[in-house]
Formats: C-alpha cells, sequence, structure tokens
C-alpha cells in the first residue's frame, strides 16, 4: 500500500482548498491573491523539476544552449493562462536577428532587463531569447533543483562577496560569449525596485564591464510597471502587460574608460521607455492634481493691475539655445546671488533644476517705458 494512504487525502484535502480558494478569488481580492500566488509558486515548482528534466534531453540532444529558452517559454504558456496575465510585445525583432547577426551566424549580446519583482520571471519567460543563459546571485547555486537546473543550463553566478571572484567570473563570461555566440541576460539594477511609480534603481556596472570587454551590443529589455496588479502582498490581478525590447546599444571600440556614462545612457533610455508604457503611478496623480488645485487657486489679475504691472521693468527669461549672436554671455553678479539662494541641486533621476536651465539661458530686463 506504500504511501497512498497518506497522499490519497493530502491530494484530496489540496484539492478543495485550491477550489474553495477560486471560488472565493472570485469575490474577493485577498482571496484571488492567495489563489494566483500558489498557482504561481506551484506552476514554478514544477517549472524547475521540468527545467531539470529539459537540460538533460537538451544536452543530450546538443541543445543546451536552448535550455532556458525551451524551460522559460514552457513556464510562460503554462503559467500565463493560469493566473491571466497576457503580454503585448514590443521591439522583439531585435532579440531574433541577434542569431543571424553576423552574416547568419549568431550574434551574442548583453541583455538587460528591470527586475521588480519574482514576478518577473513569468515576463522573462515570453521574451527570453534562444542561445541565451542568465547571470544569477551565487546563492541561487544552491536552491533545490532550481540550481540544478540554472547549472546544467550554463547560468554565471555571480558572487558579490567576493569582487576578484566576480571579476574572474565576468572574464571567463565574456570569453565564452566571443566564442561560441552565447547571451547572457542581466538585471542591471542587481535587487527588485518594486514601486508604485515607475522608477529604476542605479545600476551595477558588471554588465556594461562584460559588453565592452567582450565588444558585444547591449539590447536593454522594459516590462512596464505592474504594481498595480501585484504588488507582493495583498493583490495579484489578471491583465494585459507591456514589454519593450530597445534597439541594441553597440559597443565596438569602446574601453572601460566609458562604462560609466554607457551605463547612465542605458539607465535614462530604460527609464524613458518605461514611463512611456507605464500607466501613472500615485505620485504623478498628486503632482498633477496639486498642479492643478494651484492653477485653480491662483488669484485673478484685474486689467488695471495688469497695465500698471507692465509699466514696471519686467525681467524676461529668454532661452536662446546655441545663438551664435555672443548673447550667450551670463550675467555674473545675477547668476552668483541666485545660486547662493537656491544652490544648485539634482532631482531624481538626474532631472535639471532650473537654476542649471539657467545655464542655457540669459535674464534680461525691459528698458524702461517700453511696451511689453
Amino acid at each position: 500500500m506504500g504511501l497512498s494512504w497518506l497522499l490519497k487525502p493530502l491530494a484530496l484535502a489540496s484539492t478543495f482548498a485550491l477550489s474553495t480558494l477560486g471560488i472565493l478569488s472570485q469575490r474577493y481580492q485577498k482571496a484571488r491573491f492567495y489563489f494566483h500566488l500558489t498557482l504561481y509558486i506551484s506552476t514554478l515548482g514544477l517549472a524547475s523539476v521540468w527545467g531539470v528534466i529539459v537540460s538533460l534531453l537538451a544536452t543530450a540532444a546538443g541543445q543546451r544552449l536552448n535550455i532556458n529558452y525551451y524551460v522559460a517559454r514552457s513556464f510562460y504558456h503554462v503559467c500565463g493562462p493560469l493566473v491571466g496575465i497576457r503580454f503585448e510585445v514590443e521591439g522583439e525583432e531585435h532579440l531574433t536577428r541577434l542569431l543571424t547577426a553576423r552574416d547568419g551566424k549568431p550574434q551574442s549580446a548583453v541583455v538587460l532587463s528591470n527586475h521588480q519583482s519574482f514576478l518577473d520571471i513569468l515576463y522573462v519567460g515570453r521574451i527570453f531569447p534562444k542561445r541565451a543563459a542568465i547571470m544569477a546571485k551565487h546563492e541561487l547555486k544552491w536552491t533545490p533543483l532550481l540550481g540544478q537546473y540554472m547549472t546544467l543550463s550554463g547560468a554565471v553566478f555571480i558572487n558579490r562577496k567576493n569582487r576578484k571572484d566576480a571579476i574572474k567570473v565576468l572574464e571567463q563570461a565574456g570569453d565564452d560569449m566571443k566564442k561560441r555566440g552565447v547571451s547572457l541576460w542581466v538585471f542591471p539594477e542587481g535587487t527588485r525596485s518594486s514601486s508604485p511609480d515607475s522608477a529604476l534603481l542605479p545600476f551595477k556596472k558588471g554588465a556594461f564591464h562584460l559588453a565592452v570587454q567582450a565588444q558585444v551590443p547591449i539590447v536593454p529589455i522594459v516590462c512596464e510597471n505592474y504594481h498595480r496588479m501585484f504588488d507582493s502582498r495583498t493583490r495579484f490581478e489578471s491583465g494585459p502587460l507591456k514589454i519593450k525590447v530597445l534597439a541594441p546599444i553597440p559597443t565596438i571600440g569602446l574601453t572601460a574608460d566609458d562604462v560609466t556614462s554607457l551605463a547612465e545612457t542605458t539607465r535614462e533610455l530604460m527609464l524613458e521607455s518605461l514611463r512611456s508604457i507605464s500607466a501613472p503611478g500615485p505620485s504623478s496623480s498628486s503632482s498633477l492634481s496639486s498642479s492643478n488645485t494651484l492653477s485653480a487657486s491662483a488669484p485673478s489679475i484685474s486689467p488695471a493691475a495688469e497695465r500698471e504691472s507692465s509699466s514696471t521693468p519686467q525681467p524676461v527669461h529668454l532661452d536662446i539655445g546655441q545663438s551664435e549672436d555672443g548673447l550667450r554671455k551670463r550675467q555674473p553678479t545675477e547668476r552668483s546671488d541666485k545660486t547662493s539662494k537656491s544652490g544648485s541641486s539634482e532631482g531624481r533621476g538626474g532631472e535639471s533644476t532650473e537654476d542649471e536651465m539657467d545655464d542655457d539661458a540669459v535674464l534680461l530686463k525691459r528698458p524702461k517705458g517700453t511696451a511689453a
């Protein structure tokens, strides 16, 4: 009889509990969260087992470089319909072209994507390319089933606590990419950045050093902010999500001195794309609301007051950009006074303050008695 006496009641109880949760999920958000989370984690566990099997079969068939592709797509096609999430992809041709980019031969690349939560595995499953491996933290190597699967699929494990070892692993990965035409998928933020607003954490530079060292292109990928659908605690909803694959960024001729600017430029491009495909977050909505409130509450000015104000000298802010008339000269006294009062600072995401914008403009005053 074996363990059937124990497994059968457990299976029946689990089925009953899941069915009950599924019925309640149609009405209650909390029940829907746990129902979808159970389906997601269960499918992920099955995918790990399936991954080990695929790894063995694909290796025997000479398809080791496509193990991640087969397993990722399998997970997406099973789990996506179960939790009701589907993806609309823009620019997927940038990934497929890598397979024939070098006169019909595969072109390796460093593929970068934003990292919001463990739900990212689902969108990675939808878009993961052929002939690609994953860069992951060293600790995952010892996770039961998942670690064995990742090892067999050629994952690159990085020990963040050992800089020398991390550099050595990256050098080996770069050599492997050049020799075999293998791409590497990396989350450059290094950790999850789940937030109601569309934002990115500062990028780690390891992936950019790797791309420059191997002289391979960088392919940025952005999945829209899905916090409104999944917040890791109380909400796991169904619906469509957008993925955008950006055009490859070449690194031919770049050196280690270019890594910082390359990382910053890539982050700016990805952040711009993330905001363009995502719904506005709470901060954006509140800022817009407060702006509208301020505009509505601003006191109206009578025509008489307007005429009186126009007769006095008023400062005119002229943005003359790259003028060739020599008008680009700045007022040193006014500039220093303004800087000393407000100082120059940089907003979130590197946005320029008004003071910094004055570097590209001239402040003039209308002569007295001149009409507005």
